[in-house]
C-alpha cells in the first residue's frame, strides 16, 4: 500500500516537473521570439493580478474585521489594488507597462541608495567597502537610466522574465531526469534488500 502511494506521488511530482519545464521553456522562447506580443501579455497579467490580489485583500479585510483592529488597512489596500487593475484594463496596455517601468526604476534607485549606505557603514567598521559602493552606484545609475529611457527598461524586464523562464525550465528538466535516475537507484537498492532477506 505504501509502495503504491509512493509510486503515485513520484509519478505526480515527475509529471509536474515535466509540465513546468515545458511551460517555462515555451514561455521564455515565446518572449524572445515575439517581444511585442509578450509585452501586451505582460501588461494584461499585471492588470489581472492587481484585480485578483485586490479582491482577495478586500475579502480578507472584511473577514478579519472581528479579529484585527486594523482590518480596514487590508480593505483600503485591496480597493486601491483592484482600482488600479480596473484602470489598467481600461487604459490597456499603457498604465500596466508604466507601472512596471516605474516600479523597476524606483526599486533600482532604492536598492542602489541602500547599498551605498551599507558601504558607508562598512567603511566606518573598517571592512572592505569598495565593491559594495560600486554596486550601489551602479544601482542608482541604472535607476536613473530606467526612468529616463522607459522602452529600454521594459526590454530589460522582458529579457529577465525570458531568461528566468528558460533557466527555470532547464532546471526543472534536469530535476525530472535526476528524479528518474533516483527512482531507479532506490528500486535497485530495495530489490537488493529483499533478495538479501530471502
Amino acid at each position: 500500500m505504501l509502495s503504491d502511494a509512493l509510486n503515485h506521488a513520484y509519478n505526480r511530482i515527475r509529471g509536474g516537473l515535466l509540465l513546468r519545464a515545458l511551460v517555462a521553456l515555451t514561455l521564455g522562447i515565446f518572449i524572445l521570439a515575439k517581444p511585442m506580443d509578450s509585452v501586451a501579455a505582460f501588461a494584461l497579467v499585471i492588470a489581472i493580478w492587481a484585480i485578483v490580489s485586490g479582491i482577495s485583500q478586500i475579502v480578507d479585510g472584511i473577514e478579519l474585521r472581528a479579529l484585527m483592529p486594523h482590518w480596514w488597512l487590508l480593505l483600503v489596500t485591496g480597493l486601491v489594488s483592484a482600482g488600479f487593475g480596473v484602470a489598467a484594463l481600461y487604459y490597456y496596455p499603457g498604465l500596466s507597462l508604466t507601472f512596471a517601468v516605474v516600479w523597476a526604476s524606483y526599486w533600482l534607485l532604492l536598492t542602489g541608495f541602500l547599498t551605498c549606505y551599507v558601504a558607508l557603514q562598512e567603511r566606518r567598521m573598517n571592512m572592505p567597502w569598495g565593491w559594495t559602493l560600486a554596486f550601489g552606484i551602479v544601482g542608482v545609475l541604472a535607476g536613473v537610466y530606467a526612468i529616463a529611457v522607459p522602452p529600454a527598461t521594459l526590454a530589460v524586464i522582458m529579457g529577465l522574465i525570458a531568461a528566468f523562464a528558460i533557466v527555470s525550465g532547464i532546471v526543472a528538466l534536469v530535476a525530472f531526469f535526476k528524479l528518474t535516475s533516483a527512482k531507479d537507484s532506490i528500486t535497485r537498492a530495495a530489490d537488493a534488500t529483499t533478495t538479501a532477506r530471502a
